[in-house]
């Protein structure tokens, strides 16, 4: 299956993207198909560069979009649907009927007492 996705390049701590076609199961830093666009997030605004026609083509085609880069293509008007929600790995979303697990407080300091004299 192909997919449209981001591959990070640039320098440590200065990050720009390509937005590439590729098979899903390559890694996004390998080789791919075709380069559909770029994505710089450090500049104020965000440059983006995107080949409209050829990604139109390629999902015309069958391939699948990254949340990512679905949500990248809907705010510069490629896309005409919903932004999707992402999943962030770090966030486990509860089960449907399960309770939330409790949060352990830490214990309060109390405030030393002024002795009177």
């Amino acid at each position: 299956m192909l997919m449209i996705r981001l591959s990070r390049v640039g320098k440590t701590k200065q990050p720009s993207y390509r937005l590439i076609i590729s098979e899903k199961t390559k890694d996004p830093w390998g080789d791919y198909l075709e380069l559909l666009g770029f994505f710089n997030p450090l500049t104020n605004p965000p440059t983006v560069t995107l080949k409209a026609e050829r990604i139109i083509y390629w999902i015309s085609k069958g391939a699948q979009l990254s949340d990512t880069a679905h949500n990248l293509l809907v705010d510069n008007g490629v896309l005409k649907t919903e932004k999707r929600k992402i999943k962030h790995s770090k966030v486990r979303v509860a089960e449907e009927g399960s309770t939330p697990a409790p949060v352990a407080k830490a214990p309060e300091a109390k405030a030393p007492e002024e002795k009177k004299s």
